[in-house]
C-alpha cells in the first residue's frame, strides 16, 4: 500500500449501497472531487476532449454524471502542457463534472505498428514522429489533465492470444502498474488498476490477485470487447468480477451495447464506457425502448411520432422521425447532434432504470424486459458503426 492510496481516500470513495438478492447487480455512489456519480453508470466518450455532436449544456441539462476522454490523444494533441496551462481538462473544455481519462493503452493495441517492450509501447505519429508512451509518460500526462480518475498504462491484450503471450504480457503489465502507482503523486486523482488475462481463468485470477492486493482506489476489467464476441466477454466478466473487491468501484472497459451492460450489471460492474452510442448516433442508428432504429429507412420519411414515444430528451420532446430522416437526408449536421442527444439520453436512463430495479431488488425482470427489444444474438451490422 503507497502513501498515496491513503490521502487519495479524502477526496475519492465508493460506497456499496446494495446488492440485488437475486443476482450480483448492485448499486452504489462514488464520490470525486468534482461531484457523486450513482452507479451502475454508463459514461459517455469524449476522445478528444470533447463528446461528439454534444455541446456541454446539454450534458448538463441531462444530468450527466461523469465523460472519458482519452490520454493518447490529447497527449498527441494539444498536449498536455497547454491543457494544464489552460487550468487543466475541465476548465479547458467546459465541463465541471468528473472526468475519466484512460491510459492510451487500448489505443496503442488498435495501431498496426507499434513496438511493445519494457520501457513501455513505441509508435509513430502521423508526421512520423517516434512517440514512447510509458507508465510514466501516461500517469504525467493524466496528472497534467488534472481528471478525476486515472487508469494505469498496460497492455490491452489482442484476442485470440496464446497462453505464452498472455503470460507475459500480464507480468510486463504488473511491471508497469507498479511504475504507474511511483508516478503517481496527485492525492485528488484516483488510480484504477486494470486486470487482463484473456480467455484465461487462471490467469485472470492471478491478475485480480496481484492488482488488488495494492489497494488502489478502484478496478477494471480490461481486455474484453475485442473481438471475443458476447459469450465469451461473459464468461470472463462472471469469473473475473466475484473475485474483485466488493467495497471498490468495479469498471470494465469499452463494453456498450445494451446487451453487454445488462450482463456486465448483473455480475456486479458499476462503470463502463463505449463509444457506440455516439458512434451509431452519427450513422443515424437509434436505440430506443423497443430497440434499434435506423432513421434513414424510407419508412420514416412520412412518420410523425418522435424517435421514442416513452422519452422526455430534447429531441423526442422537439423532434419528430420525419425531420432527422430529413437531417440525414440533406447531410444537415443538426441531424447528429439530435440524434447523438437521444442515445445519451437513452443510456442514461438505461442505467438509471437498472439501478432502480437493483434497489428494489428486480434487476433480473428489469433485464428480461429489456432483452425483449435487445437479444443476444443480434448482430451488429457494419452500417451502425457508418457515420457521415
Amino acid at each position: 500500500m503507497s502513501d498515496i492510496s491513503n490521502k487519495v481516500k479524502e477526496y475519492f470513495s465508493f460506497k456499496l449501497l446494495h446488492k440485488d438478492i437475486n443476482c450480483g447487480a448492485r448499486a452504489g455512489i462514488i464520490t470525486t472531487p468534482h461531484g457523486e456519480i450513482p452507479t451502475p453508470v454508463f459514461m459517455p466518450v469524449g476522445t478528444h476532449g470533447a463528446i461528439k455532436a454534444m455541446p456541454p449544456s446539454f450534458l448538463y441539462q441531462m444530468d450527466t454524471k461523469i465523460i472519458l476522454a482519452n490520454t493518447y490523444h490529447l497527449h498527441l494533441s494539444p498536449g498536455p502542457e497547454l491543457i494544464q496551462k489552460a487550468g487543466g481538462i475541465h476548465k479547458f473544455m467546459g465541463w465541471q463534472g468528473p472526468i475519466l481519462t484512460d491510459s492510451g493503452g487500448f489505443q496503442v493495441f488498435s495501431l498496426q505498428r507499434k513496438s511493445i517492450k519494457e520501457e513501455g509501447a513505441e509508435f509513430k505519429d502521423l508526421e512520423g514522429k517516434t512517440i514512447l508512451l510509458s507508465p510514466e509518460t501516461s500517469i504525467s500526462t493524466q496528472q497534467k489533465l488534472g481528471s478525476d480518475i486515472m487508469m494505469a498504462f498496460d497492455e490491452c491484450i489482442p484476442y485470440p492470444a496464446t497462453r505464452d503471450y498472455v503470460e507475459k504480457s500480464i507480468a510486463r503489465t504488473h511491471r508497469w502498474l507498479r511504475r504507474c502507482i511511483e508516478s503517481w503523486k496527485n492525492e485528488k486523482q484516483a488510480l484504477f488498476g486494470i486486470i487482463q488475462g484473456s480467455t484465461f481463468d487462471d490467469l485472470r485470477t492471478k491478475c485480480v490477485e496481484e492488482v488488488c492486493s495494492l489497494d488502489l482506489p478502484g478496478y477494471a476489467i480490461g481486455g474484453v470487447s475485442v473481438g471475443e464476441g458476447h459469450e465469451l466477454m461473459k464468461k470472463i466478466v462472471t469469473f473475473t468480477a466475484p473475485q474483485m473487491p466488493t467495497e471498490k468501484p468495479r469498471y470494465v472497459m469499452g463494453v456498450g451495447t445494451p446487451q453487454d451492460l445488462l450482463m456486465i450489471w448483473e455480475n456486479g460492474i458499476d462503470m463502463s464506457d463505449c463509444i457506440i452510442p455516439t458512434k451509431y448516433a452519427r450513422g443515424g442508428t437509434l436505440f430506443t425502448s423497443r430497440g434499434k432504429i435506423r432513421i434513414r429507412h424510407r419508412n420514416y420519411r412520412r412518420d410523425f411520432y418522435p424517435v421514442d414515444t416513452s422519452c422526455v430528451c430534447y429531441t423526442c420532446q422537439n423532434f419528430t422521425r420525419s425531420y432527422l430522416k430529413h437531417l440525414f437526408d440533406s447531410n444537415e449536421i443538426l441531424g447528429q447532434i439530435l440524434t447523438t442527444i437521444h442515445n445519451i439520453a437513452y443510456y442514461k436512463k438505461l442505467a438509471e432504470k437498472a439501478r432502480e430495479a437493483i434497489l428494489e431488488n428486480r434487476y433480473l425482470e428489469f433485464k428480461a424486459e429489456v432483452s425483449k427489444y435487445y437479444p443476444v444474438d443480434e448482430e451488429t451490422s457494419q452500417e451502425d458503426l457508418n457515420s457521415d
